[in-house]
């Protein structure tokens, strides 16, 4: 199981998702040349997301972010500043396919300390 969590910061709930550079060796490979790759996610509600996520096409570093699909899943789900994401790839041992879950989380401040809810 490999993947990522992620507060949102303004960029992340109005235009894209940058992701760690890490998450890029979970997702499917990228075609010769591409600099971007699509995956789908499913959600706590079993509700399939389409996503993609591409990087710079030149430079040293390939700053990763999820564009096509992301916005709608940010408006859907209701997400704001402060809210929580997490990307999880997962391998079924038996059958060595690979599916990805996406859940996102509300940030809910009780007397001063922040927990996060599932959506």
């Amino acid at each position: 199981m490999k993947g990522f969590s992620k507060i949102l910061r303004k960029t992340d709930t109005k235009n894209r998702l940058s992701v760690p550079i890490r998450f890029l060796k979970s997702l499917p490979p990228f075609k010769l040349g591409s600099h971007a790759v699509e995956f789908e996610a499913t959600d706590e509600k079993g509700e399939t997301w389409a996503f993609q996520c591409s990087t710079r096409k030149s430079g040293p570093y390939r700053k990763p972010v999820l564009t096509t699909g992301w916005v709608a899943f940010v408006k859907s789900k209701k997400l704001e500043i402060g809210d929580k994401v997490r990307f999880v790839k997962y391998k079924n041992r038996a059958t060595a396919t690979i599916s990805y879950k996406v859940r996102a989380e509300k940030e809910i401040k009780i007397f001063g300390a922040i927990f996060y809810a599932l959506i």
